[in-house]
């Protein structure tokens, strides 16, 4: 078993929430009307990508229903629908668009993970639930060799990267705001921040498609 295997392992066996894995395993049991004919993934989920990638993407949580259900980050709900559609676009996803594990789909030079691994209630993971999976984006940050920028999506994707890096630990803790580029020192990786492609952020005009290409934009400007 090699280190990947290994870290996905330790991911897909974690009950360290109890609230987080009473959910998960309820929603995959009740499941939503439009996908009662689909076995549900109901497990932790384990980061997507390329192992050799120079672009880090880190997001919030599963969607209830998206990866929850499908098993891969940002699969199968309208945040993934706008995310990989950008991700195509800039030239780091093989299609616009992903439904499921099996679709083919494939990601070029990212590598893309979150805060925490486990669908939370309303989508909100309490504190110490993110804590709790800190050591799995550290971890992941640690097999990233390659890693040149790291894209925030969100406030509290932002924070997390932020305990969870190692080399930066005691500085001070960089303002959130949208498409942002933030210097973490020396040979260490660029920070970029944006919404979260939330459909309570799409929908409102917070984030446009305009936005959020000119974010890949300048990520790819910055890779060397």
């Amino acid at each position: 078993m090699n280190d990947w295997q290994a870290l996905e392992s330790s991911i897909l066996s974690c009950r360290l929430c109890p609230r987080l894995v009473a959910w998960r395993e309820e929603v995959a049991r009740v499941k939503r009307r439009a996908y009662r004919e689909e076995d549900y993934w109901g497990k932790p989920v384990p980061g997507f990508g390329d192992p050799a990638a120079r672009v880090l993407i880190v997001g919030l949580a599963p969607g209830a229903h998206g990866a929850n259900r499908t098993g891969r980050m940002f699969t199968g709900d309208s945040s993934g629908d706008f995310l990989y559609a950008a991700l195509h676009r800039a030239g780091f996803a093989s299609q616009p668009t992903s439904r499921g594990r099996d679709d083919g789909l494939t990601v070029t030079d990212a590598y893309i993970s979150a805060a925490c691994r486990c669908a939370p209630p309303d989508n909100k993971p309490a504190p110490d639930e993110i804590a709790a999976c800190r050591p799995f984006l550290a971890a992941e940050i640690a097999l990233l060799r390659d890693i040149q920028v790291v894209v925030a999506l969100g406030r509290i994707a932002f924070d997390a990267f932020l305990r969870s890096y190692a080399p930066i630990t005691g500085a001070a803790t960089p303002v959130f705001t949208h498409n942002a580029v933030i210097s973490l020192g020396p040979d260490l990786p660029l920070l970029v921040t944006s919404y979260h492609p939330s459909r309570q952020n799409t929908q409102t005009g917070r984030l446009t498609t305009e936005m959020f290409d000119d974010v890949w934009s300048g990520v790819k400007g910055l890779l060397q």
